[in-house]
């Protein structure tokens, strides 16, 4: 098994690798073989930290969500690995129009459909996908609290929550002696650094929280393969990812990963993840692969340490 070095999340007393695995690829972009072969390399190679949510992948055609959770709960089935992973997943996005949300009522049925999708009895990780501004923050966390009591989850986590919201939940979790969000999972990466830093990053450092962001390789940028406007046809996200990223600022990031991993010998990609796993209030980017491949530039992300002056020649380009 591959040695990556583990971090606690928050203060819930869950040690996790500092990587995260991000499990919307599940019934997506790979078919439920690929999952398998990915999910026993992970447990494998130390990335035996899974997230996922209920939602996913409910935008892939023919998908209504809960795809990934099913997967991955077949193959917890077949393998019997339950106790080998640490498993998160969220609740919140709208699964239909009826299905959405953080009321508690509709927490219960949702934690309910997912522990049947992922064929477990517990959720490592819950988390709240999204805020909800229409349902009382007290009522969501009593029942995420009563949730906990029951052992049907370990800690909870909150995800797109500004820092005004996420410091008012934690103050109503501590003002009722209720469990509170011991994570977060903001958009975080070289390029989008200015919303989590300018005040969400205070709040998680203030509270302990663990910090699991996504998008860490901005949809792709910081991998580097997109550096000219026609680049934007080597995927189906390129177009947008070109016109928000392709620009002097991005080219300046660019630049200088380049230069760090030419001068390291390895890719943008595992220097672009080693800077944020560097980063004194980030637990565990969150990152997802396809194929066995980029699995093994994953691990040798987690395993690369970037010096002093490469982490501030980073953070230099990529100033806003």
């Amino acid at each position: 098994m591959t040695q990556i070095e583990t971090r606690q999340l928050g203060r819930s007393g869950i040690e996790v690798p500092a990587l995260t695995f991000g499990g919307n690829v599940f019934g997506w972009t790979v078919d439920e073989n690929t999952s398998f072969t990915l999910l026993d390399a992970l447990v494998e190679k130390g990335l035996w930290f899974i997230d996922t949510a209920d939602v996913y992948s409910r935008w892939a055609p023919g998908n209504q969500g809960g795809e990934s959770e099913t997967i991955i709960g077949n193959w917890l089935k077949k393998t019997g690995k339950r106790d080998k992973i640490i498993l998160a997943t969220k609740v919140g996005m709208e699964m239909s129009p009826e299905k959405t949300g953080l009321a508690g009522k509709y927490i219960r049925q949702s934690v309910e459909d997912s522990l049947r999708r992922l064929q477990t009895d517990y959720i490592d990780l819950y988390q709240a996908h999204r805020d909800d501004d229409q349902t009382p923050l007290e009522e969501t966390l009593k029942t995420f609290d009563d949730l906990i009591k029951e052992g049907k989850v370990r800690a909870i986590g909150a995800s797109n929550y500004s820092a005004a919201r996420l410091s008012e939940a934690l103050k109503v979790s501590e003002q009722n002696g209720l469990a509170r969000y011991e994570t977060l999972q903001p958009e975080y990466n070289l390029y989008d650094r200015q919303e989590y830093e300018s005040g969400l990053e205070q709040v998680a450092q203030e509270n302990g929280l663990g910090v699991i962001n996504y998008y860490s390789l901005a949809s792709g940028f910081l991998s580097g393969k997109y550096r000219h406007p026609e680049d934007a046809s080597k995927s189906k996200r390129g177009q947008g990812v070109v016109e928000k990223y392709l620009n002097d600022r991005g080219l300046r990031i660019l630049q200088a990963l380049d230069e760090v991993s030419q001068a390291r010998g390895v890719t943008p990609t595992q220097v672009a993840l080693a800077w944020q796993i560097a980063r004194p209030s980030i637990t565990a980017p969150i990152v997802s692969a396809t194929s066995l491949e980029q699995l093994n530039e994953l691990v040798k992300a987690a395993q690369l340490r970037l010096n002093l002056d490469e982490v501030e020649k980073l953070t230099q380009a990529s100033q806003y």
